[in-house]
């Protein structure tokens, strides 16, 4: 599965990717971009950025700070005004939503 992208402004959206690529689940050493675990990216004419994502599983020991330190970080991108996260389990996570990278480096390839 691909992420959603719904923006004009493909200079931010860039920003935003590298960013969320920059973001880590600690028990997996991939991305979250790169894992599939952001299902929407919006960016509105105002640069307010909302992400749709999920986790790998509901029951994720980082379910409660992930999503918070990566909405942090996601603020610190120059030119974003603000930025929200929301999370979903519908679809649920699956290993094929992960790009090839992320098979890669975790040895599904």
């Amino acid at each position: 599965m691909t992420a959603i992208i719904s923006t004009q402004n493909t200079e931010l959206t860039q920003k935003t990717i590298d960013k969320l690529k920059s973001c880590y689940d600690p028990e997996i050493p991939v991305d979250i971009w790169e894992l599939g675990l952001i299902y929407e990216l919006n960016i509105d004419k105002k640069n307010n950025l909302k992400i749709l994502m999920t986790l790998t599983s509901p029951n994720c020991p980082v379910a409660e700070t992930l999503p918070l330190e990566t909405e942090q970080k996601l603020r610190e991108i120059e030119g974003v005004t603000s930025a929200k996260i929301t999370m979903t389990f519908d679809p649920p996570w699956e290993k094929e939503m992960m790009s090839e990278e992320a098979e890669l480096e975790l040895g599904f390839m």
